[in-house]
């Protein structure tokens, strides 16, 4: 079994771990709607229809 020779102190273990971090999301507009959304995800509008790239690929459902 893997075992430690020595004890790694907090400061010494933070200093490795100070890379690994949350980036910020990619945020695009979409040229058919003006709605801003993330890269590469579906997004829907006002109306509840859902775009993926400026298409529509599921329109929503008119309640009467």
């Amino acid at each position: 079994m893997a075992h430690p020779k020595s004890r790694i102190s907090k400061q010494r273990k933070h200093k490795r771990r100070t890379h690994k971090k949350a980036k910020m999301p990619n945020i695009a507009t979409c040229a058919t709607t003006g709605e801003k959304h993330q890269l590469h995800r579906s997004y829907t509008d006002l109306d509840g229809n859902v775009y993926y790239r400026g298409k529509m690929l599921i329109k929503a459902d008119i309640e009467e």
